[in-house]
């Protein structure tokens, strides 16, 4: 029998009296305890909320404000169109249309008050067709924000927090694709390579002033980038020979994620670059069992999200921390999803680490819908499935994960002090039947 389940047998035994009155007298004080903690201590905050689709086949969130307040990506018609949406939880998901003359938008990025939205609008044809970097504020809807002086095409994938600069990607002179910097006094500016023939821009921190992205070197490799004013475009040493891309940025520029190939596999991982005082270090955040992965977001403090492979080769959403490492969110939050929902992608996430934005499969919809994860911990009453009934199915999930430590462990961690154990089971025996 696993050490967790015999050391819970033999608490279990002894709450139950079998070694005595003095064990007895504990436990009463351990149910009274109980009892003051479900009185006074508000209800879990951990929640995951399914965005809908405005009633069409998909949808996906790419970014989220600092306070989870207001969340953007697109969702997906059943003719294959795309349309960039806003949603807040007043007001549902809203459908934010496109630029005149042009058929369809995504939208990529949200600043931190929830008021700009980046994007894309796309212009179709039987034979080509035009890329639109867009800019969205509630007071005058979707608006072009120019172009690069060689061409038209062109694509915004960020925002900084502040609002002020744009980043992305467009065609410049001789239809070389460059990566970009947008303020509303400059206009778009081209960031340069690395050497190579092509450069993107992903990623942005706070006040706008790096970028992140990945360039072509001269040996037409993928580099990650990171560029300022100052220094202007520096690559980003891989973990191996080669290559490396980065997609996101912490606010304060110092830590970067992405990803690279991994040293012994040479298949692309999961990377996080942090600053080590002259240079920026990377490290491999594995995968979960699988072959790949890739970091999309990151944190100052070093929390990173994105998507990673496991076992079985499916694409499952992730959480990665320096102390519990990649954390497959599916599972640990397995209480919050109905039976055959799982989460995909983690696209984004709030500066204090606290909501994460991205796509799953929505098994009650049968669709692939954009989610909004509240992760914050706030200890509760023993509701662990928050289905408002505290039973057999709450004191089962704390029993299967007892014994567990860490600072990511879901609803199980009743009391929210990092490990699931008698205080959480005792919690959920007290309670046991109520709004049932």
């Amino acid at each position: 029998m696993p050490e967790n389940q015999t050391t819970l047998g033999t608490r279990l035994s002894q709450d139950a009296g079998v070694r005595g009155s003095q064990h007895a007298v504990g436990l009463m004080a351990w149910l009274a305890l109980g009892l003051m903690l479900s009185a006074t201590k508000p209800l879990s905050a951990q929640s995951l909320t399914w965005l809908g689709t405005i009633g069409h086949p998909m949808s996906t969130a790419r970014g989220v404000s600092d306070d989870g307040s207001a969340v953007t990506g697109w969702f997906t018609r059943a003719d294959g169109k795309n349309f960039a949406f806003r949603w807040t939880p007043s007001g549902g998901m809203q459908n934010l249309g496109t630029l005149p003359q042009h058929h369809t938008s995504e939208a990529n990025g949200i600043s931190g008050d929830g008021n700009r939205i980046v994007g894309v609008a796309f212009y179709q044809v039987p034979y080509g067709g035009s890329w639109r970097a867009f800019l969205w504020r509630p007071e005058n809807g979707m608006r072009d924000i120019g172009q690069l002086p060689g061409s038209g095409i062109n694509r915004a994938d960020a925002i900084s927090g502040d609002g002020s600069v744009i980043v992305g990607t467009g065609i410049d002179y001789g239809n070389a694709i460059r990566a970009f910097r947008w303020t509303s006094s400059s206009g778009l500016v081209s960031l340069g390579t690395l050497g190579g023939s092509e450069s993107r821009a992903f990623g942005v921190s706070r006040n706008g002033s790096v970028i992140v992205g990945w360039s072509l070197n001269h040996l037409g490799e993928r580099w990650a980038f990171r560029w300022t004013s100052a220094g202007g475009m520096q690559g980003l040493y891989p973990l191996a020979a080669c290559c490396g891309e980065a997609y996101g940025v912490s606010d304060d520029g110092l830590v970067i994620a992405g990803r690279a190939h991994s040293v012994v596999t040479e298949r692309w991982h999961a990377c996080l670059w942090t600053w080590n005082v002259s240079d920026y270090s990377p490290r491999d955040l594995g995968t979960l069992g699988g072959n790949e992965s890739q970091a999309l977001a990151c944190t100052n403090n070093q929390i990173a999200v994105g998507w990673a492979h496991n076992a079985a080769g499916q694409r499952r959403a992730f959480c990665w921390t320096p102390s519990a490492g990649m954390i497959d969110l599916t599972a640990v939050y397995a209480s919050l999803l109905s039976s055959g929902s799982y989460l995909e992608l983690a696209n984004d996430i709030t500066p204090d680490g606290r909501f994460i934005v991205g796509q799953g499969y929505n098994a009650a919809t049968g669709r692939r819908e954009a989610y909004l994860l509240d992760t914050l911990c706030i200890g509760h009453s023993g509701d662990v499935d928050a289905n408002g009934c505290i039973d057999d199915a709450d004191l089962l999930g704390v029993l299967f994960a007892f014994g567990s430590t860490g600072e990511i462990l879901g609803r199980v961690d009743v009391n929210c002090d990092g490990t699931v154990d008698d205080a959480d089971l005792l919690t959920v025996l007290f309670n046991f039947g109520s709004g049932c």
